[in-house]
């Protein structure tokens, strides 16, 4: 029911008319591509087409879609950065793309600061503990993490890529609930991971809250056990936070907006901003995103979305030392 509710939202979020934004300085002179990072699915990709399709009605000028996954998703965003910047190469990054890969990958091939301009920061999105009760029979985190300690070396979990915000959460936990014998397992996407965790190829995994997941999880085929957000998710209310659960510090949310090159022309990303954030602001649009599990961002410029990402820089620096992950 709640996959269903949230795909009709979302269906007619997508079919609301925009606002036309008056006095339009620019007009691209061809199809606006929107790279993004990693593989069709229910997150990145569905923000990045839904955002994407109110641009293109709001600018009058299609909105192409490029995946262009690999790298935790520094391909697609070395790719941008050295792109023309006239406004008509895009980015839907996320906090992989433009913060934690800082700390991750040696010699990373872009600077997330000064090799791009942000747009809008669109959505934040919420992560979740999640298990497979028919192969871990737990209930709660406390549960889970005394399962763990007393079947050491037995657990392991999944995540949609090494170096995703969906690795760095289940590593996150491991630090803070003292289990580092569980085992990371990456998957190319979410779509394979999840498969495996119905079928329980695998026992955990560590991923955004979407409608899909809290349906999976009203029907008893998996089971979240807490978001990772600072407060309870709107649509789950029910559900508590990793902090509220025994976590101190287990909070790890992914953002994703939308940035252009750097050294792209004020007058462009000031209307791209302004045309994304007329869409942000439809309260149906707001709510569509909301039930789909994502936390909207309708008032955000391309300041705070540059203070937001600096932020998150530095944010996550002690985290990822204190867990001492890196990436080849």
């Amino acid at each position: 029911m709640v996959r269903t509710m949230g795909a009709m939202a979302l269906c007619a979020a997508a079919a609301l008319a925009p606002h036309a934004v008056a006095a339009q300085a620019w007009q691209p002179n061809k199809p606006i591509a929107i790279v993004i990072p990693f593989p069709p699915g229910p997150g990145l990709d569905l923000v990045a087409r839904m955002v994407g399709d109110k641009l293109s009605a709001s600018i009058g000028q299609p909105v192409v879609y490029e995946n262009r996954t690999g790298a935790s998703g520094s391909i697609a965003a070395e790719y941008v950065a050295r792109a023309v910047p006239d406004g008509t190469t895009l980015m839907a990054a996320a906090t992989s793309t433009h913060a934690t890969n800082v700390h991750l990958i040696k010699n990373l091939s872009y600077d997330p600061v000064k090799n791009f301009t942000p747009i809008v920061e669109s959505v934040e999105t919420i992560g979740c503990i999640v298990v497979n009760t028919s192969v871990v029979p737990v209930n709660s985190v406390a549960e889970l993490v005394a399962y763990a300690k007393a079947n050491p070396g037995k657990l392991s979990f999944g995540s949609s890529g090494a170096g995703a915000m969906t690795h760095l959460t289940g590593e996150l936990f491991k630090s803070l609930a003292g289990l580092p014998d569980i085992v990371h397992i990456p998957y190319r996407g979410g779509g394979p991971l999840i498969s495996d965790l119905i079928s329980g190829h695998i026992p955990m995994i560590a991923q955004s809250v979407t409608a899909h997941m809290m349906e999976l999880h009203e029907t008893g085929k998996v089971r979240m056990l807490c978001v990772t957000s600072p407060k309870r998710l709107a649509a789950f209310p029910t559900l508590p936070t990793a902090v509220e659960a025994g976590l101190p510090n287990m909070v790890a949310q992914n953002f994703i907006g939308l940035f252009a090159p750097a050294k792209t022309p004020k007058e462009i990303i000031d209307q791209l901003a302004q045309a994304t954030r007329a869409a942000m602001a439809d309260e149906q649009f707001k709510q569509a995103f909301m039930s789909a599990g994502f936390d909207p961002y309708p008032d955000s410029t391309p300041e705070t979305t540059q203070q937001f990402v600096e932020a998150e820089i530095g944010r996550w620096t002690p985290i990822i030392k204190s867990i001492g992950l890196k990436l080849d």
